[in-house]
């Protein structure tokens, strides 16, 4: 049952809200992220700076950095992502509660930034994991990772809740960790993100 957008308004004016399962459901989780206390490189000091009090992360709903996986809904991988790191945090975000999202955050997480030609630099992190938000910048400001961060929420309110993929049937949600072989990683990406064919794997 559908309800005109004016008398919608009108309710609230008077403290009465009409809404669904779906958007009260969307609502709280968008407005309950709980982060994962976890940084890489410099690109870690911009988000630590979002969370101060002169941006202040709370004001969006989401205040509670967790320091276990078992408690955090959001990873932000924000600095170089190295091979060596890279079995770690596939492996933090297999342990991360359901429904679960992964912001990028900066060149270096994105393509591997300047250190995009190195022997040990992961040239995106979207090869192993599906990231929702990418935020560029070298390093982004706080003021990114927060739009960034109103960027997902806007996703998560769209969603449908019958449709989304923790609720399809035999839907892989823990993605292979990869293991650090004398010629890098093995394997070199996961199949089930990352496409060969839209974009150049490492040599």
């Amino acid at each position: 049952m559908s309800v005109d957008e004016g008398l919608k308004s009108e309710l609230q004016k008077q403290g009465i809200f009409v809404t669904n399962l779906e958007q009260l459901y969307n609502w709280g989780r968008s407005s309950s992220i709980w982060p994962l206390q976890f940084g890489l490189a410099c690109c870690a000091i911009e988000m630590i700076a979002t969370a101060c009090a002169r941006y202040d992360i709370a004001r969006f709903g989401a205040e509670l950095f967790r320091a276990s996986p078992r408690q955090a809904d959001l990873m932000i991988v924000a600095g170089t992502v190295t091979k060596k790191m890279t079995p770690q945090v596939v492996r933090l975000y297999n342990q991360m509660a359901e429904p679960k999202y992964l912001i990028t955050m900066g060149a270096c997480s994105i393509s591997g930034g300047p250190f995009r030609e190195g022997y040990n630099v992961l040239q995106g992190i979207d090869r192993y994991l599906p990231v929702d938000v990418h935020i560029p910048g070298c390093p982004p400001r706080p003021e990114a990772l927060l739009e960034g961060i109103m960027n997902l929420q806007k996703k998560m309110t769209e969603q449908k809740l019958w449709q989304m993929e923790w609720y399809k049937e035999g839907k892989k949600r823990e993605y292979p960790v990869p293991e650090f072989g004398p010629n890098g990683l093995v394997p070199k990406y996961n199949p089930e993100v990352f496409d060969p064919l839209k974009g150049n794997i490492e040599g």
